[in-house]
């Protein structure tokens, strides 16, 4: 463990020294509110370069802004120019995709702003990328996304679509117009530093990343470990197969990947009452199942944060449960980015999130391992931060 914390240690004073000129790197120990001292006390271990924290909005795109920070945080890592992608770009792409997907099955896939992890890696890979500055969705004065209306219009078309015994091709370029009313049209060229770059070429020459050293796993028990499954949910509208791995390996690659300077894109549940985004903790707390769906008073709520708790054990079975009877739901899109121990030693993950700075850590969250081992859906990460013996395990 002493070998651990100095490499880790190292690490972090390497990290800070990189990009501590830089004002888009956040460290979430100084986010910490007097409120929040109160019942915790953490003390940051790992913190990695990320840019800032933003808001989605009224929009379903967790899964875009939270990717997309990831990809952020892996051009830091290579040792690039932070800057923030343009996640409504990223989502829009998918919105195309996914209803092609919907015509074809005759309207038999749930449609929303709602995604998964790789489907940022899919879009960038097929369509590029563009910095926010030069793309946000934004128009008409508006300074957070608002996708209500637009879905609106747009699932009613694609019914009518669907409906239809003769679908013409135009379509499409309905759906295409409708998104550029609400979310402006996408530039075909922009400026960035000087240069002109389309997606592609933006994507090739300034965000550099390769999409091929991105891989997903998700953890359930009623299929056999350590092959391709399917990620069981409404959102994975492109019917994507990644490896089931036991749920204490997602702790472990998410330590590994910290330790060596990589961080993770993870999709979870935060439906339930010990998750408290205005506290800015997630933890299991030992009567776990017994909460769900349970309405509790303020009292009760603010009982549950007023310091660490002992957890609930973590197996198999019950987190196979949470996904059976539903209290386990893909809920969130959220950016793993560091590690931290409150006042008693135990380890959380510093989670960043796309709510805005309106919580006790200015946007961010800490996270204990047992609710990562519980409530994940999916995990995200570079291939190179896995643990050596599960790049074996997957054929790397």
């Amino acid at each position: 463990m002493k070998k651990v914390f100095v490499a880790a240690l190292a690490l972090f004073l390497l990290t800070q020294k990189s990009f501590a000129q830089d004002d888009l790197v956040k460290k979430a120990n100084e986010n910490q509110s007097s409120a929040a001292k109160k019942g915790y006390q953490f003390t940051d271990v790992i913190n990695l370069g990320v840019t800032p924290i933003e808001n989605q909005g009224s929009s379903g795109t967790c899964w875009s802004y939270s990717t997309n920070s990831f990809l952020e945080s892996e051009m830091i890592k290579a040792g690039k120019k932070p800057l923030p992608l343009s996640k409504i770009f990223t989502a829009r792409n998918s919105y195309v995709d996914k209803a092609d997907n919907f015509v074809k099955l005759g309207g038999n896939l749930g449609w929303g702003d709602g995604g998964e992890p790789h489907d940022v890696i899919n879009m960038y890979a097929k369509y590029g990328a563009i910095p926010e500055s030069a793309y946000t969705g934004l128009i008409n004065g508006a300074t957070k996304n608002n996708f209500n209306e637009m879905q609106g219009i747009l699932k009613g078309m694609l019914d009518a679509v669907v409906k239809s015994s003769d679908k013409s091709p135009s379509w499409k370029t309905a759906f295409n117009s409708t998104m550029d009313a609400y979310l402006g049209q996408v530039p075909e060229n922009f400026n960035y530093n000087g240069k002109s770059y389309n997606a592609k070429s933006f994507a090739k020459e300034v965000v550099g990343l390769d999409p091929n050293n991105y891989i997903e796993f998700i953890s359930q028990t009623n299929t056999p470990y350590w092959e391709k499954a399917m990620m069981m949910v409404s959102d994975n509208w492109a019917f994507q197969w990644d490896y089931n791995i036991p749920a204490t390996d997602f702790t472990a690659i998410i330590d590994n990947a910290l330790k060596n300077g990589y961080t993770v894109a993870w999709g979870t549940d935060v439906s339930e009452p010990y998750f408290s985004w205005p506290n800015g903790v997630a933890y299991v707390p030992q009567n776990a199942p017994a909460l769900k769906g349970a309405r509790l008073s303020p009292e009760d709520k603010k009982a549950l944060f007023d310091s660490p708790k002992t957890e609930l054990a973590i197996t198999p079975e019950n987190r196979q449960e949470g996904l059976d009877n539903g209290a386990t739901t893909d809920d969130h899109g959220m950016h793993i980015v560091g590690l931290s121990k409150d006042q008693n030693g135990k380890e959380y993950y510093i989670v960043k999130n796309s709510w805005g700075e309106t919580n006790d850590y200015k946007g961010y969250l800490h996270v204990t391992k047992a609710y990562v081992q519980y409530k994940t859906l999916s995990i995200l990460v570079n291939k190179n931060a896995l643990p050596s013996d599960i790049k074996k395990k997957v054929g790397l």
